[in-house]
């Protein structure tokens, strides 16, 4: 098999490393993908700790080199740190500098952002990390602006991600930045991922999750779902429900962890993201069809939940060469 000649990416290993977030590193960079050709990923960790070397599950890692790989990187991934209080060694600052300096882009998944904070690159400009963490990174660098409400954020060649899971919306970003939509989402397809989440899209954390679909309500969300055109009210809903207003909005609530209005809006946003990849039907026909009634409205509410319009991402998760869609 031919090696590949692309860009360098070089994970960062250390003693306590986030072994789910050095995977994502390795599962989007280091496997071979022949079918992308010879221009795809190389892949290397570094450590920059002395040996033995612990991860996260009670596994001991060695690493393809040391720190001075970080000198030869185009991507530098930093996968989670060992602790948000742990520090950060000035050997290490100084090498991603410096490897920023000469154009090479730096990543961090989850607590990551911690390092790439300390290095000053983010003085000024916008990151985001795990929720969990955000205040911390907030009060421990206050000239770095905290978007825990966003996937992952990127600026001047820095990138940072979220929660674990974010970091392979992050990386699968990466992929489309370097190799275009066909290969973004081929590599999400091989993940069994969605590639149709934007950097913008809120996560809305304070939301409560639903467990279940109550078996009272799920045969109407069945309904709504297939006839999302229609001019779905409170009344008409739990008529259906065959359920006074009060009940039906207790009820719905239970069941699905969020209000009618929401829960609807949410499912012609998804729908609309289906139809955009799927043709070239207007803005007017999407909206129609999934019930926002013009495409001022579906615009409104496409920025509102992702942070783009419908027309940027129609035109970043359709196939630039075909036209047609990439699922």
């Amino acid at each position: 098999m031919t090696k590949p000649t692309g860009p360098l990416v070089v994970a960062l290993v250390y003693d306590g490393l986030c072994t789910f977030e050095f995977g994502i590193a390795t599962e989007v960079f280091a496997l071979p993908r022949p079918e992308m050709g010879t221009g795809w990923y190389r892949f290397a960790s570094a450590a920059i700790d002395d040996g033995p070397l612990r991860a996260a599950g009670g596994l001991t890692i060695r690493a393809d080199g040391g720190p001075d790989l970080l000198d030869e990187a185009d991507i530098v991934v930093v996968p989670g740190w060992r602790s948000v209080d742990a520090p950060v060694p000035e050997a290490l600052t100084d090498r991603l500098r410096a490897a920023h300096s000469r154009g090479a882009r730096l990543v961090s998944l989850c607590s990551g952002a911690f390092v790439l904070a300390a290095t000053g690159l983010l003085e000024n400009a916008t990151a985001t990390t795990h929720w969990r963490y955000a205040d911390a990174l907030r009060a421990r660098h206050p000239g770095l602006t905290v978007d825990e409400a966003s996937l992952y954020r990127g600026h001047d060649g820095i990138f940072t991600a979220a929660g674990s899971a974010a970091g392979i919306d992050l990386l699968i970003e990466i992929v489309r930045l370097d190799f275009g939509a066909a290969a973004a989402n081929s590599v999400a397809r091989r993940l069994v991922m969605p590639a149709h989440r934007a950097g913008g899209q809120a996560q809305f954390l304070e939301r409560p999750v639903a467990l279940r679909e109550g078996a009272e309500i799920a045969p109407l969300l069945d309904t709504i779902r297939a006839d999302l055109a229609r001019n779905w009210t409170i009344a008409a809903m739990a008529r259906l429900a065959r359920m006074s207003d009060r009940t039906f909005l207790r009820r719905f609530s239970e069941a699905t962890g969020t209000t009618p209005g929401e829960w609807l809006a949410e499912e012609r946003v998804s729908t609309a993201k289906r139809l955009l990849c799927q043709g070239a039907a207007s803005m007017d026909s999407i909206a129609a069809t999934t019930g926002f009634g013009s495409a001022h409205t579906l615009r409104h509410h496409f920025r509102r939940r992702l942070g783009i319009s419908p027309s940027a991402f129609r035109a970043r998760f359709m196939d630039e060469e075909t036209q047609r869609p990439m699922i």
